[in-house]
Formats: C-alpha cells, sequence, structure tokens
C-alpha cells in the first residue's frame, strides 16, 4: 500500500528537481543527463516509487515495451540472445516481451498480433521468413522491426547478423583446405529456417566449386537434439564409404556427431573431421574441442535493440548491419589420413 501513496510529486520533491524533469527522464532516459537520471534513480529506490505504467503509455502514446518472437527456448544460441538485449534494454528503461514460434510463421504471424494489440513499440524477429498477413501488420500498423540472425542489405527493412551462406562456405573451404573430399552435412531443420538454408547453400556452393559430391545419404536434416544427431551420425557411420568430415548446422548437432563417431570407437580428426556452427560456450571445453565458426551473438542481439530504440526516439540509425563469423579452429579437425 505504500508504493501506491507515493507519486510523481513526492520524487521530485526527494530530488529536489520539477515533475517535468522526472516525466523527461521516466519517459525519455535518452533526453536527459546522466547525473540527473542517477538522482531520480536515487529518489525513486528511497521512496520505493512504482511509475504507472499504463498513465505513462497515455501521455507518451509509447509503452516503453518491445516484443521479441523467437523460434524456441530450447537453444543456447537464442537464450545468450535474448539475456543480452534484456540487459541492454532495461538499461535504457525497455520492458522485454518475449513469444516463442516453433519454427511456425502463422505461430509466429498470432505471436506479433498478440504483441501489437498490447501497444508493444516496437518488435525483433529470428530470420525472415515470415507470412504475408504479418508483413501486411507490420505496414498497416507502421510497427518498427528489426530481423536478427540474417544479413540482407537488399532489402527495405532492417536486417542484423551474419551471412550464413558465406560462413558455411568458408567453413567447407577449410575442410577442403585441409585435403577433405568425402564431406558429409549433418543441418538443421530447413523448413521456416532462412538461417539454416542458407547454412546448407553455403557448404553445397564450396564442393560444388571444388567439383565434390554431396551424395544424397551423406545429407541429413535433423532436429536440434543431441538424439536426432546421433543418429544421423550412426547412418553416416554404416555407410560401406564413411566421409572423412563432416559439417553440422550447429554446434549442438555437433556434440551429437562427436558422441556418436566416440560410440563406434574412431578417432576425432584422426579417422573424421568434425565442423560445427555458432561456437557455443562448451565447445571449447569438449576434449577433443570443436572447431567452428563463431558468431557474435551479444553484439546482435545488442544492436537489435539498439537500432529499435534509436529509431523510436527519431535518431538516425543504420539500416542493415553484418557482423562477423569468424573460424574458431580447434582439436576436432585435421587433414584426413593418407589411407583414406
Amino acid at each position: 500500500m505504500k508504493n501506491k501513496s507515493v507519486g510523481i510529486r513526492e520524487v521530485a520533491q526527494h530530488a529536489g528537481v520539477s515533475t517535468a524533469s522526472i516525466s523527461r527522464a521516466l519517459n525519455s532516459p535518452e533526453s536527459v543527463s546522466p547525473a540527473l537520471r542517477l538522482k531520480v534513480d536515487a529518489a525513486i529506490a528511497a521512496l520505493g516509487y512504482i511509475p504507472d505504467a499504463a498513465a505513462r503509455a497515455l501521455s507518451s502514446r509509447r509503452t516503453r515495451t518491445i516484443g521479441a518472437i523467437i523460434p524456441t527456448v530450447d537453444n543456447a544460441m537464442f537464450a545468450r540472445g535474448i539475456e543480452a538485449l534484456q540487459r541492454y534494454l532495461s538499461l535504457q528503461g525497455y520492458l522485454l516481451l518475449l513469444a516463442t514460434s516453433g519454427y511456425d510463421p502463422e505461430v509466429e504471424f498470432r505471436q506479433a498480433q498478440n504483441m501489437v494489440s498490447r501497444g508493444v513499440d516496437g518488435l525483433i524477429l529470428r530470420g525472415d521468413t515470415h507470412t504475408e498477413g504479418l508483413r501486411r501488420l507490420l505496414a498497416t500498423q507502421r510497427m518498427p522491426f528489426v530481423n536478427v540472425g540474417v544479413y540482407h542489405p537488399d532489402k527495405p527493412y532492417a536486417s542484423i547478423g551474419a551471412d550464413n551462406e558465406d560462413a558455411a562456405w568458408r567453413a567447407t573451404r577449410y575442410l577442403i583446405g585441409l585435403g577433405h573430399t568425402r564431406i558429409a552435412m549433418v543441418a538443421a531443420m530447413s523448413a521456416h529456417n532462412d538461417r539454416a538454408s542458407a547454412r546448407v547453400a553455403g557448404v553445397r556452393r564450396a564442393l560444388k566449386e571444388q567439383g565434390l559430391p554431396l551424395p544424397d545419404d551423406w545429407y541429413y536434416e535433423v532436429h536440434y537434439r543431441l538424439d536426432d544427431a546421433r543418429q544421423a551420425a550412426r547412418a553416416l557411420m554404416a555407410r560401406p564409404e564413411r566421409p572423412t568430415a563432416v559439417v553440422c548446422g550447429n554446434d549442438v548437432l555437433a556434440y551429437g556427431v562427436l558422441l556418436e563417431v566416440e560410440r563406434h570407437g574412431l578417432q576425432v580428426p584422426g579417422d573424421i573431421s568434425v565442423m560445427g556452427f555458432d561456437d557455443l560456450e562448451w565447445s571449447r571445453h569438449l576434449r577433443p574441442s570443436l572447431t567452428t565458426m563463431h558468431l557474435p551473438t551479444d553484439e546482435v542481439w545488442t544492436r537489435a535493440g539498439e537500432h529499435l530504440v534509436k529509431q523510436l526516439s527519431g535518431q538516425p540509425c543504420v539500416m542493415h548491419h553484418e557482423v562477423d563469423a569468424t573460424l574458431v579452429v580447434r582439436e576436432s579437425t585435421a587433414p584426413p589420413r593418407a589411407d583414406a
């Protein structure tokens, strides 16, 4: 009950500033000096004041809420990105509203409708595989949004991410440079996932340029689960002629391949080299540690938040930003054995 009795006038009196200054600090923190923000924050903390979000939304026509729709929370990369985004938005005085789509564009559309109806100021979407209904909704509502995880400078809307096809091409070129000519792939499901399909395209392009095949029985698409990746690796191990290297669509799939190769009594990288994608924290702690493509996840999601905050405050912002995907060479890759 005490919090409800404290109003903006009491906060202004405690901080020794006007109520207008308190209002600016709460509604547009970027427009006031750091010293004033600290003074206001101290007064709010001392009095236990909780701003009335509904009143602020009515006066500013902003809820200071950003919506983010991701495919799933069962993915370490998404969890890490959302954590970085929330950390940034909190510092800017914004609330993050999160929803999942299960890689289903129709579900993503319905979640976006729900968020827009609740007054979010902007949306962060994963990838660029959206329904026409969602695209119309964003256009008619003039909703600021940004696609993360992809880099599409030819599109008229914002994107922040890596060139996934080029990154996969470089990863495969590295294996070819080591001397591998029998290269398989365990990919993530590409349906409604333009990041996964771009990585597949990059692998195929690198192989085609060198006149190397990717036979159907050396290519598997699996869900983001260790068991599924192990099953794909088990099928590869059962082939009369095994590949000498496997490119994986992400690090979790690579972990499954590593486990199954070991279970078959084979050596990594002596018998089979394994390449990951994402550079999760565990990748450097495994034995053998995983060679992979590093993606700066924290940077991608933080920049997405920065883009929307700047756009909403009328500041100039770059429409497209490409982050670097870098090859991290560790212990899981080596030249193929001479007898292979």
